[in-house]
């Protein structure tokens, strides 16, 4: 029945009265099929050479445009332990709304009024600061009228030591005017005497020459004496000046050392001034952080901590936020070998968890139930999962997306290449290979006019 055999039964046996037979051998069911065959292979062969979009598929899910709209949790920069809630899970609040009410757990800021205290503290340290300012002043008058003193006292030891030089050459003057007169005197008496040996003159004339003679004498050692005076005062008045310099020296400079302690304490309290007014401000901002605020208006998720009187650490997550104004995106990863082939501002397919769709990949044009979206970010460091991060902006060349989405929700992505025939397409995907590498074209124009 199979024909092998160069002697065909049906030739010499008749077989038309057989059932089987008549199936097998109808000639009219044969070319019915054959029909089919061809016109399916037209088919075929004319699908092939339709054109088919090349894409890259992601699993990813809905976020933010922006960091700051994303959802975060409130972290006290301060440890504590929690006295109050004033809201509960889901409640919508505005900025600056007062989350949570927090007490001290460390016992250097127990005090309820260290904040008026420091300030007192300031207050005091500051008059102490004025204090020492006003005694740097008076030393340095102080200084001032030492400096004047030693001056005066200086020109009237000058003063003195010229009238004492003058006096000296006064004495020597007189001295030599005395020894000019003994001088005088002593020939005056020898001539007397020798007149005296002649008989010419009497013997009272000789004595009182000699009287004269002998006063003479004494005047001249008063004179000497005198001249050794005036040159010991010429000694002692440069004595004085001496004794006046090293002793306003001393004043001065024992003046001078108290005006430097002074000023070294008066920048010490000023330093304790400010270090004072840098805790006073510590204590004033930490007394603020005791209410926990909202950062920005939006609904809180979940509170992390509960209950009161629970204690936590500085930086510890204390509720979750949702901002109430964002703007919607999609973080979508994609197979390294793909990632050359992503670009800014390429056009991309979504397809939301949850919202019905009919996706054809190689023909978006006949999808239905997909929302198109633009790409504004391309990671270039590879994730934890081994893919690389894309970030899909709404695309406001097509419709909207869907009110009813919500941050977290899971998307697939399609996102859309070069359109290639469909023979071209099964043959790339029967051996494994990438989709074709191509640029953009505003990439191409701007690498023609670098």
């Amino acid at each position: 029945m199979l024909n092998i055999s160069p002697n065909k039964l049906n030739e010499k046996v008749d077989l038309s009265g057989f059932k089987a037979a008549q199936k097998v051998f109808g000639r009219k069911h044969n070319k019915h099929f054959n029909r089919l065959l061809a016109v399916f292979s037209v088919i075929t062969l004319i699908v092939m050479f339709l054109p088919w979009t090349q894409t890259i598929s992601g699993k990813g899910y809905l976020t933010t445009l922006k960091p700051d709209q994303r959802p975060q949790t409130i972290q006290s920069p301060i440890p504590g332990r929690i006295e109050k809630w004033y809201v509960r899970e889901g409640d919508f609040v505005n900025k600056g709304d007062t989350i949570l009410h927090i007490s001290e757990v460390k016992s250097e800021y127990f005090d309820p009024n260290l904040v008026a205290r420091t300030g007192k503290q300031i207050q005091a340290k500051s008059m102490a600061v004025s204090s020492y300012q006003e005694k740097v002043k008076a030393l340095n008058l102080q200084i001032q009228a030492l400096t004047t003193e030693r001056e005066l006292k200086l020109k009237q030891a000058k003063n003195k030591l010229l009238q004492s030089k003058l006096k000296v050459q006064s004495d020597s003057i007189d001295l030599e005017a005395a020894k000019t007169n003994i001088a005088i005197a002593q020939r005056q008496y020898e001539r007397t005497s020798q007149l005296e040996n002649e008989g010419l003159k009497a013997v009272t004339d000789v004595e009182a020459k000699r009287l004269k003679l002998q006063e003479t004498q004494a005047k001249l050692v008063s004179q000497e004496n005198k001249l050794l005076t005036s040159k010991n005062e010429v000694i002692n008045t440069q004595v004085e000046i001496n004794r006046v310099q090293a002793e306003y020296t001393d004043k001065i400079s024992k003046a001078r050392s108290d005006m430097l302690t002074a000023q070294s304490n008066q920048f010490d309290s000023e330093a304790q001034v400010t270090k004072l007014e840098n805790q006073y401000t510590n204590y004033e901002i930490r007394n603020s952080m005791m209410y926990i605020r909202a950062p920005q208006s939006g609904f809180i998720n979940k509170a992390l901590q509960s209950g009161i009187g629970e204690t936590f650490k500085e930086g510890d997550r204390l509720v979750g936020i949702m901002p109430a104004k964002y703007d919607m995106a999609v973080e979508t990863f994609v197979e390294p070998i793909d990632l050359p082939l992503i670009h800014i501002g390429e056009k991309v397919r979504i397809q939301f968890d949850g919202w019905p769709a009919i996706v054809f990949n190689g023909w978006p044009n006949v999808s239905f139930g997909t929302f198109g979206g633009e790409v504004v970010a391309i990671e270039t460091f590879i994730s934890d999962n081994g893919k690389y991060r894309i970030l899909l902006a709404p695309d406001p060349e097509d419709g909207q997306w869907p009110e009813a989405l919500r941050v977290g929700s899971g998307a697939n992505t399609i996102a859309l290449l070069n359109d290639v025939p469909i023979w071209f397409e099964l043959w790339r995907q029967l051996n494994g290979f990438p989709p074709d590498y191509y640029q953009p074209e505003n990439k191409m124009a701007d690498a023609g006019k670098k």
